[in-house]
């Protein structure tokens, strides 16, 4: 296993130094050949980091997918000089020294697994919350599957999925960002797996305290139909996420962000639109996920 190559992407505010070292101190305590790490400053400086990580400072805030599309150059590109890429929240930690190496062995056992996504704990508590588990059913956290999308803060990819169908969709700048990539990849014939042996802890919190979260949530839901879906599905799975937004009663102030959200998503650019195939929806189906929920 020591010939396949592991890189980490990390990306910072500056504003979590503590938090950063620790989860730095635990990418480096990883059994087997070290892992590769670059922290970039999404618009802020780096926080002193330890020798041998690399760091990249951007001038500007380019959003999540942006700031990782940054971090994956940084090892070639499209991520070329490594093998696997993990993608770690700054303020997270991996619970396990054998994280890299289970990944590493799972990326050999199976030509096809492009994407794996981690089990996001509570440190304290060592729960997973259910919205943290990428697939509909998600009562059992403790059982691994496959699946179609990923956590965006804790998951490892396989650097040739970036070379076959591209990085993230920077113009997202936060939310579903992790779907566009999963459907693409999947289109592309890639699996995804769920792992809850590889775990992040990672402090619960709540998106959906801000006003910004249901903006961009409503925004990018449009963006992801109109950039991946075929066009006979892009009202029905719009439709359906309207009616599930309205029945979990969101506050005056949330609901208004969220439909101004979802009309910028029809007003604005979203990219280049490339329509998953037919047999793709299918394999979406037969996994438990049919792209109108």
């Amino acid at each position: 296993m020591s010939a396949v190559k592991v890189g980490a992407v990390i990306i910072t505010m500056g504003n979590r130094p503590a938090e950063l070292r620790a989860l730095l101190d635990s990418v480096a305590g990883q059994h087997g050949d070290p892992v590769e790490v670059v922290v970039v400053g999404n618009g802020s400086p780096v926080p002193d980091v330890p020798e041998g990580v690399r760091t990249v400072e951007l001038p500007e805030n380019l959003g999540i997918p942006g700031g990782r599309n940054v971090g994956i150059e940084a090892f070639g590109p499209g991520g070329c000089d490594v093998d696997i890429l993990l993608f770690l929240d700054d303020d997270g930690l991996l619970a396990r020294p054998d994280t890299a190496e289970l990944c590493r062995e799972a990326f050999a056992a199976d030509p096809e697994l492009g994407i794996i996504s981690f089990r996001i704990a509570d440190p304290e508590t060592g729960e997973t919350q259910r919205r943290h588990v990428p697939r509909l059913r998600a009562s059992d956290p403790m059982r691994s599957s496959r699946v179609t999308t990923f956590l965006g803060g804790a998951n490892a990819v396989r650097t040739t999925v970036f070379a076959e169908v591209g990085g993230l969709p920077a113009e997202f700048f936060y939310a579903h960002e992790e779907t566009d990539l999963a459907w693409r990849a999947l289109d592309a014939g890639w699996l995804i797996d769920y792992r809850s042996d590889m775990v992040l802890y990672h402090p619960t919190t709540a998106p959906s305290r801000h006003a910004v979260y249901h903006r961009m949530v409503a925004r990018n839901r449009v963006w992801l139909a109109r950039r991946n879906l075929p066009a006979l599905l892009v009202p029905v799975y719009l439709g359906v996420w309207l009616l599930l937004t309205l029945a979990r009663r969101p506050s005056k102030e949330a609901l208004r962000a969220w439909f101004g959200g979802f009309k910028e998503g029809w007003t604005s650019p979203c990219g280049p639109r490339r329509p998953m195939r037919w047999r793709t929806v299918w394999r979406l189906t037969r996994l438990g996920r049919p792209p109108v929920i």
